[in-house]
């Protein structure tokens, strides 16, 4: 037993791992042949892994001896398989070995868990008595175990595969943003990219055109890789039709048809898109489902609040455009877009942030620099979160004419 053992410490290859599983019944046990059936819990069957010369087979749960053992999680031994009615003639039939004795014994892992079931056949010197029972025991044990390190070996190794994906995936998300702000004069500039995860659904832009300073935010639903997808892929196409010569309306629409032909069902992108022409500081934007919009205003020391202009992007086809908004930025203004990473942070009793605390801040440290802005506001988060995680993903985008 101690050999076995030694020997089921070594391999991490499952199928290598169950050959060690058979050998070491027969060798134990002094059988003839042995064969193993893992639990397929979602089909609630058992599949039959490793055997001399029968092909995989499925055995739902309770059914032959096999079956009956895995649901009954308890040793079977029959000395007599053609006196036993729970014995299946057939495989013996399609592979032409002829069972006479048979012990089936349950799979159970340490935490009492059932993983599979293993079966010696033909005991080389008789039956299989009950004083062997014990040691058949310990056996399935010590190879329940090791089959479940196994698994849990593999696990690892995938998670370690998959995290290393999701790190591409995140460099090559980053690598779509501007990695350096555009210079304008009389504006300050910042933006801020808090993923919940390793990658996410937002997406921001601020760009020179020949339309004008280009401002983007995109928040795709959820977060992760499929979201990460879709913003990407909303970002590229705005770039292109834009630097095709697309005006603000041509750009906004034939991106949303796009998108909704090709994004799957329930996936859509809430999405500001404006031009802002730096001489005559007019701002001209549309907004598919991303709100709220909010415009301080230095004179007044107020914030003005906008809506969506249509519904997301990508969840329709646009048959009729409204008009864009249009707004001036005087002197001291501050254009504040935010995802709902922002305004839907909820502290511990489940309070959301909001919209009245962003406004307050932006009243409170108007004068603060727009990189200033966004840390004060970060740290305000970080202080009503008191210690909640955050659940989504965290976007700013802050354009303050000096």
């Amino acid at each position: 037993m101690l050999a076995v053992t030694r020997a089921l410490a070594a391999p991490f290859d499952l199928t290598a791992m169950l050959a060690e599983v058979a050998a070491a019944a027969r060798q134990v046990l002094r059988a003839e042949r042995s064969s193993i059936w893992l639990l397929d819990a979602a089909a609630g069957e058992l599949v039959l892994e490793i055997s001399a010369d029968i092909p995989h087979l499925r055995v739902p749960l309770g059914t032959g001896l096999v079956g009956v053992c895995a649901h009954d999680q308890r040793l079977i031994n029959v000395p007599d398989c053609y006196a036993d009615p729970r014995f299946n003639a057939e495989v013996d039939r399609q592979s032409g070995f002829r069972t006479r004795c048979i012990l089936t014994l349950p799979l159970i892992d340490h935490l009492g868990v059932l993983v599979g079931v293993m079966q010696v056949l033909n005991r080389l010197d008789g039956i299989f008595t009950p004083d062997v029972e014990p040691l058949a025991e310990a056996l399935a044990a010590q190879c329940a175990v090791a089959l479940t390190r196994v698994r849990m070996s593999e696990a690892v190794i995938q998670g370690e595969l998959m995290r290393q994906e999701l790190q591409l995936a995140r460099e090559v998300q980053l690598g779509t943003l501007p990695g350096v702000l555009p210079l304008v004069a009389g504006y300050d500039m910042h933006c801020t990219f808090l993923p919940a995860s390793l990658t996410g659904g937002d997406t921001y832009d601020i760009a020179l055109t020949e339309q004008g300073l280009l401002l983007v935010l995109g928040d795709a639903t959820g977060h992760g890789i499929a979201p990460a997808l879709s913003v990407t892929q909303m970002h590229a196409m705005l770039r292109m039709a834009l630097r095709l010569g697309a005006d603000l309306e041509s750009a906004f629409r034939h991106v949303n048809d796009q998108l909704a032909a090709t994004l799957t069902e329930g996936r859509f992108v809430t999405a500001f898109i404006g031009l802002l022409d730096t001489v005559t500081h007019h701002l001209r934007f549309l907004s598919g489902g991303q709100g709220p919009i909010l415009h301080f205003q230095a004179t007044a020391c107020a914030c003005t609040s906008y809506k969506a202009t249509s519904f997301p992007m990508g969840a329709m086809p646009i048959t009729q455009l409204r008009p864009p908004v249009s707004i001036e930025l005087a002197r001291g203004d501050i254009l504040c877009l935010l995802t709902d990473g922002v305004y839907e942070y909820e502290a511990p009793d489940g309070e959301q942030f909001g919209r009245a605390r962003v406004e307050h801040l932006l009243s409170q440290h108007q004068l603060a620099s727009a990189e200033e802005f966004a840390a004060h506001l970060l740290a305000e988060l970080q202080n009503f979160a008191r210690g909640a995680p955050q659940e989504d993903d965290i976007t700013m985008v802050l354009v303050k004419r000096r």
